[in-house]
């Protein structure tokens, strides 16, 4: 059984030294405030105009560095930031993709690169968060040869195993109250409202005890691979998105591959009502998040 009460992973996105400074300091002040241990999804080498959100920050790194000691977790967050390609990606949410589509040597090259820039800095990245959710087996085959085996991204209850990596489901762009389970909260300090500052205070004030780590995430819930039923689920969320502007595109991605897969083996596990709150286009939160409600009766046959 998936054990109670709910944990909350909080994820931000999109860190680099030209983030919109107060915001992120902002930000950075509440998870010390609140003694949180994020996943932070670092860009290497920012190339991309619409993360220029403030003056270059000469601390930048030197706050990374104190934040991963304190137990934050650091993701490569791409290489560039730069959504030019359009090809297919596992995580079928956008068209536009910095990674999917691209050539296999290319990859390697960008995900060697950024690890490089990464590790020069003094990080030390543990985990993949792919820019708006792109990336192909290429990708996969890039990360395992540089020794990357975690991805924050996918639709499930809790973490799973699949091809060979360890995917910690990224579901949420704010907070949201769950009963069971495992959820990734993932902010964009460039564009967060007062609002959303206000809000991630009040939850984290009520739930700070339910927030973990990556480290303690994966201890308490264990991957493996995902039931007949988490599966059929996880394809349920991305096709209901259909109806948007992407919704041409979820439907093609789960006519291709929904019957495509073989059912795995092992006990049915059974979840509670997944629900995944989409991002729009872009790679921030939707200005109307569409909340996506997974099937919750068992498959038939």
């Amino acid at each position: 059984m998936i054990p109670e009460p709910a944990r909350y992973l909080l994820r931000v996105d999109d860190l680099c030294p030209t983030v919109r400074r107060e915001s992120w300091l902002r930000l950075a002040a509440l998870i010390h405030e609140f003694r949180l241990r994020p996943i932070l999804a670092v860009v290497p080498d920012n190339r991309d105009p619409g993360l220029c959100a403030g003056e270059h920050d000469e601390s930048f790194w030197k706050r990374m560095r104190a934040m991963e000691q304190t137990g934050a977790a650091i993701a490569l967050h791409g290489y560039r930031h730069r959504a030019e390609s359009r090809g297919r990606s596992l995580v079928p949410l956008h068209r536009d993709s910095e990674f999917a589509g691209v050539s296999a040597l290319t990859q390697r090259n960008w995900i060697r690169t950024g690890l490089e820039i990464l590790r020069t800095r003094g990080l030390n990245p543990i985990l993949w968060a792919a820019p708006r959710h792109g990336f192909d087996r290429n990708t996969l085959e890039a990360l395992r040869a540089e020794g990357i085996s975690i991805l924050s991204d996918g639709f499930a209850g809790r973490p799973f195993s699949r091809g060979g990596f360890t995917w910690i489901p990224q579901q949420l762009w704010g907070p949201v109250d769950k009963h069971r389970g495992l959820w990734t909260i993932c902010l964009h300090p460039n564009t967060m409202s007062e609002a959303q500052f206000d809000g991630l205070a009040a939850f984290a004030r009520e739930r700070a005890a339910q927030f973990t780590s990556v480290d303690e995430a994966l201890g308490e819930f264990p991957p493996t691979r995902l039931t007949c039923l988490e599966r059929l689920r996880e394809k349920s969320a991305y096709a209901r998105f259909a109806g948007s502007k992407t919704g041409y595109w979820i439907r093609r991605e789960m006519k291709h591959r929904l019957f495509r897969e073989r059912r795995p083996r092992g006990p049915l596990l059974l979840l509670p009502r997944l629900e995944i709150r989409l991002p729009s286009e872009s790679s921030e939160p939707a200005a109307r998040d569409t909340a996506i409600h997974a099937h919750q009766a068992p498959p038939q046959g």
